[in-house]
């Protein structure tokens, strides 16, 4: 089984490889949501349910995933102890740490999200790395785009950017600095998506 076979067995889930690592002889791979429609498909399934229904469809999916691939399914949620999904990104050779310290990927830019992964117990070649977006980014918007500099080259001030929110409804649907990166902005999340993940992050 090679790399590109996994990636179209999460496709056909409304899931997208996001780039792996090796580690002690296994590969772990990275999904992430499949843009354009992964919120119209996700927000009708049956599983899509509960007080986490995300996570509840990333389970169930990512699990019958892992079944079919004969894997060990893996996820961002369920602790703690938590699995490091951050540390994991940077090393998938598609993610890096922004101007701003935020995850930035290489398609979904700062709108990046996890909602799970496969691990194998062999070795899967994976895909050349790529260099970051940001390298060649001139202008660098995401370091300017937060109205009251909770997020930018200092780093993020979680406190401050959770007390704008509750007074900003524009912040509150989708973060400014997140949206501000051109990569983000080509990506295709639905505006619904956005204020999804605002609302879970208040509520955290």
């Amino acid at each position: 089984m090679t790399y590109d076979d996994i990636a179209q067995a999460a496709t056909a889930v409304h899931l997208t490889a996001l780039g792996g690592f090796h580690e002690d002889g296994a590969t772990t791979i990275l999904l992430g949501p499949r843009e354009p429609g992964f919120w119209d498909h996700v927000s009708a399934h049956p599983a899509f349910t509960g007080d986490e229904p995300l996570d509840n469809w990333s389970d169930a999916t990512i699990t019958g995933l892992a079944d079919q691939l004969s894997a060990t399914p893996l996820f961002p949620f369920g602790g703690p102890p938590y699995n490091a999904f951050i540390s994991w990104a940077l090393k998938s050779g598609e993610t890096w740490q922004s101007p701003v310290g935020l995850l930035v990927h290489k398609d979904a830019g700062l709108l990046v999200s996890y909602r799970g992964a496969l691990r194998f117990g062999h070795h899967i070649d994976l895909p050349i790395p790529v260099t970051s977006p940001c390298d060649t980014c001139a202008d660098k918007p995401c370091l300017t785009a937060c109205p009251v500099g909770a997020i930018g080259a200092d780093g993020y001030a979680v406190p401050a950017c959770k007390a704008h929110i509750a007074t900003d409804p524009v912040c509150r649907a989708g973060c400014r600095v997140r949206l501000s990166c051109p990569i983000s902005q080509s990506y295709g999340r639905t505006p619904a998506q956005t204020a999804f993940h605002m609302e879970a992050f208040v509520r955290e």
